[in-house]
């Protein structure tokens, strides 16, 4: 078994403050034994598509949840979510933004493409790990999807 089987959040964050603090918001509330973190959207699709240095991954097992930053390098969270959403294995992956944009078209746009919510991260630590709580309780506690 590799680091990477029975992953259940797939978090896509270029900025490891914003990882960290996820990651230790998720923590906190014991969601974060099945996290695997991705610093951009290249490593994000190889790690979807079972390729480069994920070539071993087994391509059955899929993340029950996307945490996905809008703007990186790369390839931005646009493209990631527009490829999730387009492929049998992976369209019913529960994606959410996880994003500092505030823009209405941002959010219009992620929506459209599939997105299952747009959260706007919080400066304040407080906030931002009630709203991590709740975000994994709901997808991954309550949230049911097929073949699951």
């Amino acid at each position: 078994m590799n680091a990477y089987d029975h992953v259940e959040i797939l978090l896509v964050e270029d900025n490891p403050q914003d990882a960290e603090m996820l990651m230790r918001a998720l923590h906190k509330h014991n969601f974060v034994n099945k996290l695997f973190w991705v610093r951009d959207g290249a490593e994000a699709l190889d790690f979807l598509q079972c390729k480069s240095e994920f070539a071993d991954r087994n391509p059955g097992e899929t993340p029950k949840l996307v945490l996905l930053d809008l703007k990186m390098p790369k390839v931005g969270g646009l493209d990631v979510l527009r490829f999730i959403k387009a492929e049998e294995e992976t369209r019913t992956i529960p994606v959410l933004m996880v994003t500092s944009s505030t823009e209405e078209r941002d959010m219009v746009e992620c929506y459209q493409l599939g997105a299952n919510g747009f959260v706007v991260k919080p400066v304040e630590f407080g906030a931002f790990t009630e709203a991590v709580a709740k975000i994994g309780m709901y997808w991954l506690m309550v949230n049911r999807v097929p073949g699951a």
